[in-house]
């Protein structure tokens, strides 16, 4: 059965919008990864055995749109253990090849911070301790975007960590 008129305008219309939103997306998929590093931790008041601290991460958006987000989930692991976590209903917007410092609380429980004391009682001077920060910016259309960041903090030789 050959299409009518109204029907050829409906096909037409729905492949100039599948066609659009097709494009949309696989630009949306060829966005280049957000760099995020942890630019510094300042202690907070804690409750009762838990520590809590603002943990301050620059998040850089390499790509030519602004990424815009609406909260921060952030896990952080020390020397291969869950260590902290926290999140934050800040909103902002990371600029089109810019930056911007997002600050997150995190809590500490007393149990991490015991862990981590056996770990580094158990061996030589600590000198190093290495961290994983894993995340994500919430929001935008397809759920936000995640990050992660790792490293290590080097001690001088013959303090160690903590003083041990």
């Amino acid at each position: 059965m050959p299409m009518n008129l109204a029907q050829n305008r409906l096909f037409l219309a729905f492949f100039m919008l599948a066609t659009l939103l097709l494009g949309g997306c696989a630009s949306f998929m060829n966005r280049d990864a957000l760099r995020v590093n942890v630019a510094g931790i300042e202690p907070l008041e804690g409750q009762g055995l838990e520590m809590r601290f603002a943990v301050k991460l620059r998040v850089q958006n390499p790509n030519d749109t602004p990424i815009d987000f609406d909260g921060v989930a952030l896990d952080l692991d020390v020397n291969g253990r869950a260590f902290a976590s926290g999140v934050s209903p800040q909103r902002g917007s990371v600029p089109r090849f810019g930056e911007v410092v997002v600050s997150v609380p995190v809590t500490v429980s007393a149990w991490s911070v015991a862990r981590q004391a056996l770990g580094f009682a158990s061996g030589d001077a600590v000198t190093k301790v290495s961290y994983v920060a894993r995340g994500r910016l919430a929001g935008g259309p397809f759920g936000g975007a995640r990050f992660s960041d790792q490293g290590t903090i080097d001690f001088p030789s013959g303090s160690g960590a903590f003083g041990y």
